[in-house]
Protein backbone atom coordinates (compact mmCIF):
# COMPACT_ATOMS: atom_id res chain seq x y z
CA UNK A 1 0.00 0.00 0.00
CA UNK A 2 2.83 2.27 -0.55
CA UNK A 3 3.73 2.85 3.19
CA UNK A 4 5.01 1.17 6.57
CA UNK A 5 3.22 -0.67 9.27
CA UNK A 6 3.79 -1.59 12.38
CA UNK A 7 2.23 -3.34 15.38
CA UNK A 8 2.47 -2.73 19.06
CA UNK A 9 1.10 -5.87 21.00
CA UNK A 10 0.27 -6.34 24.67
CA UNK A 11 -0.73 -9.18 26.71
CA UNK A 12 -1.94 -12.39 25.48
CA UNK A 13 -0.55 -16.15 25.45
CA UNK A 14 2.92 -15.63 23.50
CA UNK A 15 2.13 -18.54 20.83
CA UNK A 16 -1.52 -16.68 19.87
CA UNK A 17 0.06 -13.63 19.39
CA UNK A 18 2.78 -14.90 17.10
CA UNK A 19 0.35 -16.78 14.98
CA UNK A 20 -2.40 -13.97 15.43
CA UNK A 21 0.69 -11.57 13.90
CA UNK A 22 1.68 -13.20 11.19
CA UNK A 23 -1.90 -13.79 9.95
CA UNK A 24 -2.66 -10.45 10.38
CA UNK A 25 0.70 -9.47 7.89
CA UNK A 26 0.19 -12.03 5.84
CA UNK A 27 -2.95 -9.90 5.39
CA UNK A 28 -2.01 -6.92 5.00
CA UNK A 29 0.23 -8.14 2.04
CA UNK A 30 -2.72 -10.03 0.73
CA UNK A 31 -4.72 -6.51 0.13
CA UNK A 32 -1.81 -4.83 -1.10
CA UNK A 33 -2.04 -8.17 -3.64
CA UNK A 34 -5.62 -7.65 -4.39
CA UNK A 35 -6.40 -3.80 -4.05
CA UNK A 36 -2.91 -2.09 -5.55
CA UNK A 37 -3.43 0.40 -8.92
CA UNK A 38 -0.01 0.18 -8.70
CA UNK A 39 0.23 -3.48 -10.06
CA UNK A 40 -0.96 -4.16 -13.12
CA UNK A 41 -2.07 -7.45 -12.32
CA UNK A 42 -4.07 -6.80 -9.04
CA UNK A 43 -7.18 -7.47 -8.66
CA UNK A 44 -8.89 -3.75 -8.30
CA UNK A 45 -6.63 -3.38 -11.30
CA UNK A 46 -8.38 -5.99 -13.35
CA UNK A 47 -11.72 -4.18 -12.41
CA UNK A 48 -10.91 -1.00 -13.50
CA UNK A 49 -10.22 -2.35 -17.06
CA UNK A 50 -12.87 -4.32 -17.48
CA UNK A 51 -11.00 -7.75 -17.34
CA UNK A 52 -12.84 -9.11 -14.09
CA UNK A 53 -15.99 -8.42 -12.65
CA UNK A 54 -16.64 -7.28 -8.82
CA UNK A 55 -18.38 -11.04 -8.56
CA UNK A 56 -15.55 -12.50 -9.88
CA UNK A 57 -12.96 -10.50 -7.27
CA UNK A 58 -12.30 -11.70 -4.07
CA UNK A 59 -15.50 -10.62 -1.48
CA UNK A 60 -13.19 -7.84 0.01
CA UNK A 61 -13.37 -6.08 -2.92
CA UNK A 62 -17.17 -5.76 -2.61
CA UNK A 63 -17.26 -5.09 0.81
CA UNK A 64 -14.64 -2.47 0.15
CA UNK A 65 -16.53 -0.68 -2.49
CA UNK A 66 -19.53 -0.78 -0.76
CA UNK A 67 -18.08 1.16 2.04
CA UNK A 68 -16.25 3.71 -0.37
CA UNK A 69 -20.04 4.27 -2.03
CA UNK A 70 -21.42 4.78 1.56
CA UNK A 71 -18.24 7.46 2.90
CA UNK A 72 -19.05 8.90 -0.76
CA UNK A 73 -23.15 9.62 0.35
CA UNK A 74 -22.23 10.51 3.75
CA UNK A 75 -19.50 12.82 2.65
CA UNK A 76 -21.99 14.68 -0.15
CA UNK A 77 -19.19 13.66 -2.61
CA UNK A 78 -15.93 15.06 -1.11
CA UNK A 79 -15.23 11.40 -0.72
CA UNK A 80 -14.18 9.14 -3.49
CA UNK A 81 -13.38 5.79 -4.24
CA UNK A 82 -12.48 7.00 -8.12
CA UNK A 83 -9.88 8.65 -9.56
CA UNK A 84 -9.66 10.40 -13.41
CA UNK A 85 -12.56 7.67 -13.97
CA UNK A 86 -11.12 4.94 -12.71
CA UNK A 87 -11.60 2.61 -9.74
CA UNK A 88 -9.59 3.67 -7.05
CA UNK A 89 -10.24 3.13 -3.24
CA UNK A 90 -6.91 3.90 -2.10
CA UNK A 91 -8.68 6.26 0.16
CA UNK A 92 -10.46 4.06 2.26
CA UNK A 93 -8.31 0.32 2.15
CA UNK A 94 -5.44 1.51 4.31
CA UNK A 95 -7.80 2.19 7.12
CA UNK A 96 -10.05 -0.93 6.64
CA UNK A 97 -6.90 -3.15 6.24
CA UNK A 98 -5.38 -1.56 9.40
CA UNK A 99 -8.65 -2.24 11.41
CA UNK A 100 -9.01 -5.31 10.47
CA UNK A 101 -5.60 -6.37 11.68
CA UNK A 102 -6.28 -4.77 14.89
CA UNK A 103 -9.32 -6.93 15.64
CA UNK A 104 -7.84 -9.99 14.34
CA UNK A 105 -5.26 -9.11 17.31
CA UNK A 106 -7.77 -8.39 19.77
CA UNK A 107 -9.15 -11.59 18.81
CA UNK A 108 -6.70 -13.94 20.20
CA UNK A 109 -6.37 -12.43 23.62
CA UNK A 110 -4.07 -10.12 23.77
CA UNK A 111 -4.85 -6.66 26.00
CA UNK A 112 -3.95 -3.85 23.61
CA UNK A 113 -3.35 -3.63 20.52
CA UNK A 114 -2.00 -0.73 18.35
CA UNK A 115 -1.73 -0.83 14.40
CA UNK A 116 -0.17 2.15 12.61
CA UNK A 117 -0.14 2.14 8.98
CA UNK A 118 1.59 5.21 7.34
CA UNK A 119 0.50 7.21 10.47
CA UNK A 120 -2.89 6.44 11.11
CA UNK A 121 -3.73 4.31 14.18
CA UNK A 122 -6.37 1.91 15.08
CA UNK A 123 -6.15 1.21 19.11
CA UNK A 124 -7.99 -1.60 20.99
CA UNK A 125 -7.64 -2.73 24.70
CA UNK A 126 -4.88 -0.97 26.80
CA UNK A 127 -0.92 -1.13 26.77
CA UNK A 128 -0.84 -1.78 30.74
CA UNK A 129 -2.90 -1.19 33.47
CA UNK A 130 -4.43 2.28 34.27
CA UNK A 131 -2.63 3.81 31.66
CA UNK A 132 -4.13 4.58 28.42
CA UNK A 133 -2.93 4.64 24.55
CA UNK A 134 -1.73 7.82 23.42
CA UNK A 135 -1.07 9.36 20.12
CA UNK A 136 0.90 12.11 19.00
CA UNK A 137 -0.12 14.51 15.90
CA UNK A 138 2.72 16.01 14.41
CA UNK A 139 2.43 19.91 14.21
CA UNK A 140 2.78 20.11 9.84
CA UNK A 141 4.48 23.82 10.01
CA UNK A 142 7.04 22.79 13.05
CA UNK A 143 8.77 19.40 11.88
CA UNK A 144 9.24 17.54 14.53
CA UNK A 145 6.79 19.07 17.12
CA UNK A 146 3.90 17.62 17.80
CA UNK A 147 0.54 19.93 17.05
CA UNK A 148 -1.58 17.24 20.44
CA UNK A 149 -1.35 14.38 21.83
CA UNK A 150 -4.96 11.94 22.15
CA UNK A 151 -5.65 9.86 24.97
CA UNK A 152 -7.62 6.47 24.58
CA UNK A 153 -8.66 6.86 28.11
CA UNK A 154 -12.34 5.18 28.26
CA UNK A 155 -12.83 4.06 25.37
CA UNK A 156 -12.32 -0.04 23.94
CA UNK A 157 -11.46 0.98 20.91
CA UNK A 158 -10.55 4.20 19.13
CA UNK A 159 -8.52 5.43 16.17
CA UNK A 160 -6.61 8.39 15.23
CA UNK A 161 -6.13 9.53 10.80
CA UNK A 162 -4.71 12.84 9.38
CA UNK A 163 -4.57 13.70 5.86
CA UNK A 164 -2.51 16.97 4.97
CA UNK A 165 0.18 18.24 3.01
CA UNK A 166 3.06 17.80 5.20
CA UNK A 167 4.07 14.43 4.18
CA UNK A 168 3.40 14.09 0.75
CA UNK A 169 2.51 17.47 -0.71
CA UNK A 170 -0.66 18.27 -2.63
CA UNK A 171 -1.81 14.54 -3.03
CA UNK A 172 -5.65 15.03 -1.87
CA UNK A 173 -7.51 15.38 -4.89
CA UNK A 174 -11.27 17.35 -4.99
CA UNK A 175 -13.64 15.21 -6.52
CA UNK A 176 -15.66 17.93 -7.80
CA UNK A 177 -12.44 18.99 -9.81
CA UNK A 178 -10.44 16.03 -10.35
CA UNK A 179 -7.65 18.36 -9.68
CA UNK A 180 -5.29 18.25 -6.06
CA UNK A 181 -7.81 20.04 -3.75
CA UNK A 182 -6.74 23.63 -2.89
CA UNK A 183 -8.24 24.78 0.92
CA UNK A 184 -7.23 26.64 3.73
CA UNK A 185 -5.59 23.49 5.34
CA UNK A 186 -2.54 21.81 6.28
CA UNK A 187 -3.82 19.08 8.10
CA UNK A 188 -6.92 17.48 9.20
CA UNK A 189 -6.56 14.52 12.34
CA UNK A 190 -9.96 12.68 12.77
CA UNK A 191 -10.62 10.80 15.99
CA UNK A 192 -13.37 8.00 16.33
CA UNK A 193 -14.12 4.61 16.85
CA UNK A 194 -12.99 3.65 13.29
CA UNK A 195 -9.93 3.74 11.60
CA UNK A 196 -12.21 2.92 8.18
CA UNK A 197 -14.01 5.99 9.13
CA UNK A 198 -12.11 8.33 10.61
CA UNK A 199 -9.49 7.80 7.69
CA UNK A 200 -12.14 8.53 4.95
CA UNK A 201 -13.46 11.78 7.14
CA UNK A 202 -10.34 13.54 7.07
CA UNK A 203 -9.66 13.13 3.64
CA UNK A 204 -12.86 14.59 2.72
CA UNK A 205 -13.19 16.97 5.21
CA UNK A 206 -9.60 17.99 3.86
CA UNK A 207 -11.04 18.80 0.61
CA UNK A 208 -13.80 20.58 1.99
CA UNK A 209 -11.36 23.20 3.52
CA UNK A 210 -11.73 24.48 7.03
CA UNK A 211 -15.00 26.04 7.87
CA UNK A 212 -17.22 23.67 5.78
CA UNK A 213 -15.18 20.37 7.05
CA UNK A 214 -15.47 21.53 10.49
CA UNK A 215 -19.35 21.71 10.17
CA UNK A 216 -19.63 18.46 8.23
CA UNK A 217 -17.16 16.83 11.03
CA UNK A 218 -18.99 18.57 13.84
CA UNK A 219 -22.20 16.84 12.24
CA UNK A 220 -20.95 13.30 12.46
CA UNK A 221 -21.83 10.86 15.84
CA UNK A 222 -18.95 10.04 17.71
CA UNK A 223 -16.28 12.14 16.00
CA UNK A 224 -13.72 14.46 17.05
CA UNK A 225 -11.00 16.36 14.97
CA UNK A 226 -8.12 19.11 14.67
CA UNK A 227 -7.93 21.15 12.07
CA UNK A 228 -4.77 23.10 11.35
CA UNK A 229 -4.52 26.08 8.57
CA UNK A 230 -1.67 27.16 6.61
CA UNK A 231 -1.85 30.12 8.74
CA UNK A 232 -1.23 28.43 11.74
CA UNK A 233 -5.00 28.70 13.16
CA UNK A 234 -6.31 25.89 14.79
CA UNK A 235 -9.36 24.50 14.62
CA UNK A 236 -10.84 21.87 16.58
CA UNK A 237 -14.89 20.21 17.41
CA UNK A 238 -16.14 20.66 20.49
CA UNK A 239 -15.59 17.68 22.15
CA UNK A 240 -11.89 17.25 21.00
CA UNK A 241 -10.62 18.49 24.62
CA UNK A 242 -11.76 15.20 26.45
CA UNK A 243 -9.50 13.71 23.63
CA UNK A 244 -6.72 15.41 24.83
CA UNK A 245 -3.77 14.36 27.27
Amino acid sequence: MGTVFSFDVRGGEPAAVRTALEEAIAGLHRVDEVFSTYREDSQISRLARGELTVEECDPEVAEVLALGAEAERASDGWFSTRYEGRIDPTGIVKGWAAERAARHLAAAGVSGVSVNGGGDVQLRGVPGPHRPWRVGVSDPLRPGSLAAVISAAGADELAVATSGTAERGAHIVDPRTGKPAVTDLVAVTVVGPRLTWVDAWATAAFAMGSRAGLDWLESLPDIEALLITAGDEVRCTGGLARRLG
